[in-house]
């Protein structure tokens, strides 16, 4: 059986191991989230900006795009877990279901790789990170590979 990730302040290529594990905290997607989300990234197709006309959706109700819902679980991942990281570089994302504003996220991470590069200061880390809505559903599955320091050496 695998350990939880520890709950040091920071956490290295070291530390980990595949089937490490954690879990985030919960955030809750509010209007104004959606909104600022929205105007921030100049996302602006009428599903999501015209709440006037709703008769071409195929989704009843004021759902947030995927991309708010990776960016929010992102955002969980990285600080339930300091990880030492240089980059992200690879995802794979599987929208399950969709979200809406008053829906509260919460995200379980996993370790299914790790991998040693040709330099002696990095690791490679891929994670799967499954976003879990207030009802216990799974809206979206992602993997993550990032980038992640190692322990200087003594």
């Amino acid at each position: 059986m695998t350990q939880p990730v520890p709950t040091l302040p920071d956490v290295w290529w070291e530390d980990l191991q595949p089937g490490s594990h954690w879990q985030t905290r919960s955030r809750t997607i509010t209007e104004p989230d959606l909104v600022a989300w929205l105007n921030l990234t100049w996302l602006t197709e009428e599903l999501f900006t015209n709440l006037a006309d709703r008769s071409g959706s195929a989704i009843e109700g004021r759902f947030v795009p995927g991309a708010l819902v990776f960016s929010f679980a992102e955002a969980l991942t990285l600080g339930a877990v300091r990880i030492h990281g240089m980059a992200f570089l690879r995802s794979e994302v599987d929208v399950k279901a969709p979200v809406f504003v008053g829906d509260t996220l919460q995200v379980r991470s996993q370790v299914e790789e790790l991998r040693a590069t040709g330099k002696p200061d990095r690791g490679l880390c891929r994670t799967r990170n499954e976003v879990i809505n207030q009802h216990g559903q799974t809206v979206q599955v992602y993997t993550a590979l990032r980038m992640i320091r190692r322990r200087p050496a003594a």
